[in-house]
């Protein structure tokens, strides 16, 4: 991404307008990664993302989209009616109105998940809020964007995700989950809430690879798979 296009969707995330946000796409369907795997949820997509992942999956998110009000998202999310919502991108946190409409999902009820890359400042979410930071691996090309100030903001309802593309990204996280005591700062109850996950398809580590790591070294980690991936053909989009 250019400065310039970066710069462009930051002014349109900050100001373009009051009450109202880039929309990629708002579907629902079976939460796939997170402790909440397995969970049917609402998703609301929104465009445009910092990062440059080499993995990524959601590049059809990084332009265009649809400004959508944010009382005709809370509208769409009405009607479809599930009690767990998951804003997510793209990058949501580039958009200030995204802290005002989790904000306002949570007084009507709604759990709410904020699945972010760690490079933005998560410090202004509602306390309520449940965040799921990527701390980007090296194999990512973007782990020098991780914002490491958000672990001070991160509580025992958040989750920390690393995605691994090889051993070494292994060691890496492995390293930072002991240094910095990962997985005594976000627990879902009794069990720590750090996941790992291999990249999809070639190049990753296999799930047997990833389970026999973690084991050999008792990592307090949960191994993660993308489930949606697995019921439905990997690079469909609204599931």
């Amino acid at each position: 991404m250019t400065k310039s296009t970066l710069k462009a969707q930051r002014e349109e995330a900050s100001g373009a307008s009051a009450d109202s946000l880039r929309v990629a796409e708002i579907f629902y369907s079976i939460q796939g990664e997170s402790t909440w795997i397995g969970a049917p949820c609402t998703f609301i997509r929104l465009t445009g993302c910092p990062l440059r992942c080499v993995w990524c999956d959601t590049a059809y998110a990084f332009h265009g989209g649809e400004r959508t009000r944010l009382d005709g998202i809370l509208d769409r999310v009405r009607d479809i009616g599930c009690p767990l919502v998951e804003i997510t991108g793209g990058e949501p946190l580039i958009h200030r109105n995204t802290f005002r409409l989790a904000a306002q999902l949570i007084s009507e009820g709604i759990t709410v998940l904020v699945e972010t890359s760690g490079s933005e400042d998560i410090s202004g979410l509602d306390q309520e809020v449940h965040v799921i930071m990527d701390l980007k691996c090296p194999g990512s090309g973007e782990s020098s964007r991780n914002r490491w100030d958000n672990l001070a903001h991160l509580d025992r309802g958040d989750e920390v995700k690393f995605v691994l593309s090889d051993r070494t990204d292994y060691e890496w996280s492995r390293e930072v989950i002991r240094q910095r005591s990962l997985d005594t700062r976000v627990r879902d109850g009794t069990l720590g809430a750090v996941l790992m996950t291999p990249v999809w398809g070639s190049g990753g580590p296999t799930l047997e690879e990833l389970a026999n790591w973690i084991l050999e070294d008792r990592l307090p980690v949960r191994l993660q798979t993308q489930l949606h991936k697995h019921i439905w053909e990997p690079t469909r989009r609204g599931v």
